[in-house]
């Protein structure tokens, strides 16, 4: 058996890693590099209670630092791998030590992808951001000034998270997507209505269908006064005191590809979390995998799916490996709304939804007479049914799905 695993990425996936090792027999060495100084953090609750000042730092942590002394992992912050010796199966740090590992596991997850516009340096600007770790929105927060307009570029869950935040902080909200709704590429236009309408009635103005054609600055080059969106041809300037962009994630892979390893969208690994290299494992954001409920390659960036990709790892590095076979799920909050999606609606033949006034609604995506995703909004009950029925496949009487009087579960045949 392996003596020595070292992880890179002190995440989700990588803090569930270490522990679920330990709580599974393993009494070899582990190794937890993470690069920011703070200890394995949730990132979901930054663009939620944590931005709106509702939860502590310290409520942030996956585990308390006691933790990881009592399970005698090495916890090294503030520390980045800058290259994979896999000749000599070592990893280079930043510190100039070399870590030797029999299994090294890259949970390396993504960063935020950059707003990129000809002849304009971002990282000049001072009042344009992004969000994707604590220190971001340390370095946001002194900007959430009431009446203060905000621009919020993309209109994806991030997107809308934030300003629901800004929105009840009392900051003026433009949000620009380049799409011609919302949520475009994850959910159907029934859920992106509804969430335009609650949204609208919080005073969030939207500008879709619009792309950043520019941004206006002021005498010293590094503050941003405006931004300048062209739809169908038309260039209107937004005024903005403050600009974040929330146009997606991109993987880090650049590690993995420096070593060789195969990356496509993420580095590839097979149904065991195992990359080309067989005693180098990717999990997470940052791995392209194969997903037995979809029947194709997927990358998931999810809390879920950062810990359920952890415990297929932790079996393949115990010696006993087993594939997952579970369905994707998702959640959101914005304002009251609690958002919990599951299976992914890509392909659906139709959609049929309970609700939809008010602030609840469900929305069923079918192929033929299956469910196989559902996105539920303040309903719980509708998503506890709406999980089993996605992961077992039953087949589902429509009308009876679309009746709100008949309990979801009675609409199975």
């Amino acid at each position: 058996m392996p003596e020595n695993v070292v992880v890179v990425g002190a995440g989700q996936a990588g803090s569930e890693l270490a522990t679920t090792l330990r709580q599974r027999g393993w009494s070899g060495g582990i190794t937890l590099i993470g690069d920011e100084v703070s200890p394995p953090y949730q990132r979901p609750p930054l663009s939620k209670g944590f931005l709106l000042g509702k939860l502590s730092r310290e409520k942030l942590y996956l585990k308390p630092a006691a933790t990881y002394e009592r399970f005698n992992i090495a916890l090294r912050l503030g520390t980045w791998a800058e290259t994979i010796d896999r000749a000599a199966k070592e990893l280079v740090v930043s510190d100039g030590s070399r870590l030797p590992y029999d299994k090294l596991v890259l949970a390396t997850g993504g960063r935020a992808r950059r707003l990129t516009l000809p002849g304009v340096d971002v990282d000049q600007l001072d009042n344009l951001f992004t969000l994707r770790r604590i220190d971001d929105v340390d370095a946001l927060r002194p900007h959430f000034v009431p009446g203060r307009k905000l621009v919020l570029i993309g209109g994806g869950y991030v997107g809308l998270e934030i300003a629901a935040v800004a929105t009840q902080l009392d900051l003026d909200v433009t949000v620009v997507e380049a799409a011609p709704r919302l949520l475009a590429r994850v959910t159907g236009p029934e859920v992106s209505g509804f969430l335009e309408d609650v949204h609208r009635s919080h005073g969030v103005r939207f500008r879709l269908a619009a792309t950043v054609a520019d941004v206006a600055v002021d005498a010293s080059g590094h503050r941003v006064t405006g931004v300048e969106v062209s739809a169908s041809g038309v260039v209107e300037r937004l005024d903005a005191g403050l600009v974040l962009v929330g146009i997606g994630m991109e993987p880090n892979t650049h590690l993995a590809s420096a070593a060789g390893l195969e990356v496509d969208n993420g580095i590839v690994v097979d149904e065991f979390a195992r990359t080309s290299d067989p005693d180098i494992l990717a999990i997470g954001d940052c791995a392209n995998q194969p997903s037995a409920y979809a029947g194709r390659r997927i990358r998931l960036e999810s809390a879920p799916n950062a810990i359920e990709h952890a415990k297929v790892c932790a079996a393949t590095i115990l010696g006993r490996p087993q594939a997952s076979t579970a369905t994707p799920w998702f959640w959101s909050e914005q304002y009251d709304l609690k958002l919990q999606m599951v299976g992914l609606s890509a392909g659906h033949d139709r959609c049929i939804t309970r609700g939809g006034t008010g602030t609840a609604m469900s929305a069923f995506y079918l192929t033929g007479d299956r469910i196989v995703a559902a996105d539920v909004i303040s309903r719980p009950a509708d998503f506890a049914t709406a999980r089993q029925l996605v992961t077992s496949g039953r087949p589902v009487d429509p009308e009876r799905l679309a009746d709100s009087e008949i309990p979801l579960a009675q609409a199975a045949l």
